[in-house]
């Protein structure tokens, strides 16, 4: 089945990784018979590989409901978008909508799916953040023209989601990865060690990402090994998470951050591309 181009992300998402994929290919396996991603966020990766066999997991469980949606209603989700205009008043009220539940459960699971699509693309700085009641709180953007409703690409990511076995799933990812045989191939892209005490980004999701919970992935990572299941994972080049890893495979790679609410703060920093198997560019 050959790659389709149009097949992209269809979400701006924290730690997204497109820009990162020349450094991330030539270090892939030759072959991918099976893939898995627990942290798929924009799925940049993902979409870049079209494997036909996958299982895909994300904490966040609107994300998840925006693939699902995506797969079984691109239709309805688009006809949907393109009511939805650039507007303030329009923005906040439908931004507003997680505050009141009654309200909220009574959308039906395309309007979910297209709220948090218009936010995305219209909230400030394109950043999808909640505060700790797990309700979305970036402000507008104000941008003159935003591309909320990109038809070609959600119908062929559609297309790829039905002509693909992919499993969706939102749950933790030690779930995932302790179901998982030997064939599967894993790509690891979890919430960032903070690079700084100031720099943590937990808005993602509810409670955040923590270094109790990276110790864990990393655990899960000896699982992987252990069991003869390749692994790849990306990460800040903290001393942390250096010595987390320190007996794996490390490569070192300049990423642009480009999500960043102070403009001076986006720019090239240090990131770790880390495999359990050699490493050949």
């Amino acid at each position: 089945m050959p790659k389709n181009k149009l097949v992209s992300p269809v979400l701006k998402w924290v730690g997204g990784k497109r820009q990162l994929l020349p450094e991330i290919n030539p270090l892939l396996p030759k072959k991918i018979t099976s893939y898995c991603e627990p942290f798929v966020g924009g799925g940049a990766v993902l979409f870049d590989l079209q494997p036909k066999k996958a299982i895909i997991n994300d904490i966040n469980s609107d994300l998840i409901l925006v693939y699902t949606t995506i797969r079984d209603n691109v239709e309805k989700l688009i006809s949907t978008l393109e009511t939805y205009p650039n507007e303030e008043e329009f923005y906040y009220n439908l931004r507003n909508i997680d505050r009141n539940q009654d309200e909220f459960i009574k959308l039906t699971d395309i309007e979910k799916a297209a709220r948090v699509i218009y936010l995305n693309k219209t909230c400030y700085n394109g950043l999808y953040r909640v505060n700790n009641a797990g309700e979305f709180n970036s402000p507008f953007g104000k941008y003159k023209n935003p591309n909320i409703v990109n038809s070609p690409v959600l119908r062929a990511v559609s297309t790829y989601f039905n002509s693909a076995e992919i499993e969706f799933h939102s749950t933790d990812f030690s779930e995932i990865l302790s179901t998982l045989h030997r064939g599967t191939f894993v790509y690891l892209d979890p919430p960032y060690d903070p690079v700084s005490d100031t720099s943590s980004f937990t808005g993602y999701s509810r409670g955040g990402f923590n270094r109790e919970q990276q110790i864990q992935l990393r655990e899960c990572c000896d699982s992987l090994t252990e069991r003869g299941i390749k692994f790849m994972l990306s990460n800040s080049a903290t001393d942390f998470i250096m010595k987390q890893y320190s007996n794996y495979h490390i490569t070192v790679v300049k990423a642009k951050r480009i999500i960043n609410s102070i403009a001076s703060k986006r720019g090239d920093v240090d990131e770790v591309i880390i495999t359990n198997y050699e490493q050949h560019r």
